[in-house]
């Protein structure tokens, strides 16, 4: 059995904490973070976990109970309290694992003949984000499409929030959001916008065909030139003095109105 790490100073968790905290460090490696049992076993499935890392504690119940848990993976073995240190969770499971990053292009995003994207612009909550990827699986959405403003997806609080729909559902950034939204057009791709503006969704000729839903800035909304750019402006019926709401709930509404379109 190799050395178990002791101590913080050790290259490999000073390399997981960067991986953790620096966009950077993970843009210039090729890899990201999981953390937790499930996120773990995701990556393990998907053939995309580079190296694991178990603490003492857990390592120790998991082999006594499951010892192929570990099978076919190279396997670091941690002190709890350098385990702690290392992961991003308050109370972390105790098995974390490097990641090699997803790839995707543009092509990849649209060339199925039922395309249905979700396309963001500047979208900054880790949470947010995580919890659109997981929504856009359930949704049978084809891909995410980002602006480079918005935040990592490989975020570790993005990571977790998907629930492994990470690994499942493509997405891509876009340096300039607009032109895409433009070539999408061109590629007879409708773009419905929600926005503030528009003309409520729920008419029976939305989302029909090769489709995308834009959702803008949590605080600011869509910027004008997206919103000008999409093919038609549209807006979620609200009861009562609500005017807008978390851009999360509004992308899952529309996209879960987007499925229940095209199933008819």
């Amino acid at each position: 059995m190799k050395p178990i790490i002791s101590s913080t100073g050790n290259p490999q968790i000073k390399n997981l904490i960067s991986l953790q905290k620096k966009s950077k460090a993970r843009q210039e490696q090729g890899i990201f973070v999981v953390e937790g049992i499930k996120m773990f076993e995701e990556a393990k499935q998907a053939g995309l976990l580079v190296k694991a890392y178990a603490s003492e504690s857990f390592y120790t119940s998991v082999y006594r109970d499951n010892p192929e848990f570990f099978a076919g993976t190279d396997l670091e073995l941690v002190t709890d309290g350098v385990f702690k240190e290392a992961a991003e969770t308050l109370t972390p499971q105790g098995v974390m694992g490097t990641v090699k990053k997803l790839e995707y292009s543009l092509e990849d995003m649209i060339k199925s003949p039922e395309a249905c994207l979700l396309l963001l612009e500047d979208i900054r909550d880790p949470g947010n984000l995580g919890t659109m990827v997981r929504t856009a699986e359930g949704a049978g959405m084809t891909g995410i499409i980002l602006s480079g403003t918005s935040v990592d997806i490989y975020n570790p609080k993005v990571v977790r929030s998907t629930m492994g729909s990470i690994f499942r559902v493509p997405f891509y950034y876009t340096d300039n959001l607009i032109d895409t939204v433009v070539e999408l057009k061109e590629r007879s791709i409708r773009v419905y916008a929600a926005h503030l503006s528009g003309r409520v969704y729920d008419t029976e000729d939305s989302f029909q065909d090769k489709c995308a839903i834009l959702i803008g800035n949590e605080a600011n909304g869509l910027s004008a030139e997206a919103a000008k750019a999409a093919d038609t402006l549209i807006k979620i019926p609200m009861a009562g003095k609500v005017e807008s709401l978390n851009a999360a709930v509004a992308a899952a509404i529309l996209m879960y109105e987007a499925a229940r379109r095209r199933r008819k």
